[in-house]
């Protein structure tokens, strides 16, 4: 893939790899190596943002709200039992670098836990297991440096997995949420704080969730989905920006 790049010099490629190697940094070192301009962030913050666990890590050194969590590993999983208390159920398992939410599962008994614990692993050598927060799911998107208007997202069943996120009609989106301006500030706040801290580039998307009281950061996307249900172009086509003049804006680098 290199050699042809090369030899066909583009300007720059946009990088629309959603998830795996194309979002975990790997590809990003290949294209920075080869010192070949790419959308997106970097391989620095690509590789930190789907790391689960060093995210979460970093997240509370600033003072963010995050959901009790641990890190399971093959080998403690046995031993990591007893600090379940720490968390109390529901739990939600999944493993520590994946999206798309594979392999995710919501533990509501204990009995349940270690299969969703070898269903995580399926996809990953590390597992993290977090409280669920009750309440609702509630995403920004920052285009540049500037945050996009706050979503909600609303699954008519269950819970944003893989089917609500890629099937249509299945999830409601409310943008911009229905939340105080005092509440959307807070949470956009944090999410462009966390966009600086992690030296993001060009477009991501920041997940929460929002218990009505507190928002608890979940994970930074640094390249979220951009089909017709994906929330990025939803966010920007609330304040008038085209799918088309979003893409332009991502390759230019002008915002």
């Amino acid at each position: 893939m290199l050699k042809k790049i090369k030899k066909a010099k583009f300007d720059i490629i946009f990088n629309g790899l959603h998830g795996g190697d194309g979002e975990d940094g790997t590809i990003q070192k290949k294209f920075e190596d080869a010192k070949i301009d790419f959308t997106g962030s970097n391989s620095y913050s690509s590789s930190l943002s789907m790391d689960k666990i060093r995210s979460k890590i970093l997240v509370q050194k600033m003072k963010i709200p995050v959901p009790n969590f641990l890190q399971i590993t093959k080998e403690n999983k046995e031993k990591i039992k007893n600090d379940l208390k720490k968390l109390s159920f529901p739990i939600v398992v999944k493993p520590n670098s994946s999206g798309s939410s594979v392999g995710i599962t919501i533990v509501e008994k204990e009995k349940d836990f270690s299969k969703a614990i070898k269903t995580a692993f399926n996809f990953d050598n590390k597992v993290l297991a977090e409280k669920y927060i009750k309440g609702r799911e509630i995403t920004v998107a920052i285009l540049g440096d500037k945050a996009l208007p706050v979503v909600e997202v609303k699954p008519k069943n269950g819970w944003y997995d893989y089917l609500h996120k890629y099937t249509k009609g299945e999830t409601i989106y409310e943008v911009p949420a229905k939340i105080s301006k005092q509440k959307a500030d807070e949470v956009t706040s944090y999410a462009i704080r966390i966009y600086k801290k992690f030296q993001c580039r060009d477009y991501v998307r920041i997940d929460f969730r929002f218990d009505g009281k507190n928002f608890y950061f979940l994970e930074v996307n640094t390249l979220p989905g951009m089909t017709k249900l994906s929330l990025v172009p939803m966010a920007a086509a609330t304040i008038g920006i085209t799918f088309d003049e979003l893409i332009n804006h991502i390759i230019e680098k002008d915002f």
